[in-house]
């Protein structure tokens, strides 16, 4: 259903990314997203990094739109969607790139975990996306960045390769590139991934989302990394008009 909610904070988090606090919290699972509609702009989904929280990035019109407004200004939403991470494992990796940070912050700080290592990367210094109570809800935080200006210079992919056996499990959001070679790390076990794809409806009419067999807005956007096997994903996309884009 859709319902009218009020801004009530919004701050700047890094490089054209915002967050954004709304009036109505929400019961979800870390992982699902919501759909948020701009009157006369457009909708779009974004996944929760909290119960009122959305993170932002800003790549269009419609986010162009969303970060003109301010505190008290208003927005509608409906959801949550989808399914959300198992929470699976006792000391895993909570691996996230760019904006993909949002869901996995979300589990970090709800996940019911031995211990967790948060792996985040950035392009740069500049576009570290990280909320600053990261650290109260993992055990270590490693930061890379492709160009070196913070923390380690590389990805993520990297950190995870070197470390792999300290984890029995792993979760990560972030570019599809990345996320397709944490699941080749894994052997695509043991692993769950929260995939993006182009979404219109959010609920599994229109199949604007198609993933192999799979609707992402309906059966994920997580998945696990068996359901992945010999699907598209890693190779190409395709844009709001069904064309392949390869990645």
């Amino acid at each position: 259903m859709l319902r009218r909610v009020s801004i009530e904070e919004t701050w700047e988090v890094a490089k054209n990314i915002k967050a954004f606090r709304l009036s109505e919290k929400l019961e979800f699972t870390p992982g699902q997203f919501i759909m948020l509609w701009l009157p006369g702009v457009e909708e779009k989904p974004f996944s929760l990094a909290d119960k009122n929280l959305i993170m932002v990035k800003k790549v269009g019109r419609f986010t162009n739109e969303l970060f003109k407004l301010k505190e008290g200004d208003y927005v509608w939403i409906r959801g949550p969607y989808g399914h959300g991470f198992s929470g699976k494992g006792k000391s895993v990796a909570l691996i996230a790139g760019g904006i993909g940070i949002p869901p996995i912050y979300a589990l970090a700080k709800y996940g019911n975990f031995k211990r967790s290592i948060l792996i985040y990367g950035a392009r740069t210094k500049e576009e570290i996306a990280l909320p600053k109570d990261i650290e109260s809800y993992v055990d270590e935080v490693i930061i890379t960045t492709d160009d070196g200006s913070y923390g380690i210079k590389g990805f993520p992919t990297d950190v995870l390769m070197e470390r792999r056996s300290e984890f029995d499990y792993v979760y990560a959001c972030g570019p599809e590139i990345m996320l397709a070679k944490i699941l080749e790390i894994m052997e695509f076990e043991n692993v769950e991934v929260s995939a993006e794809r182009f979404m219109k409806c959010g609920v599994g009419v229109c199949g604007s989302c198609a993933l192999g067999p799979y609707l992402v807005c309906r059966d994920g956007p997580v998945f696990s990394g068996k359901q992945l096997i010999n699907t598209e994903f890693g190779k190409y996309s395709r844009t709001p008009d069904g064309r392949i884009k390869p990645l």
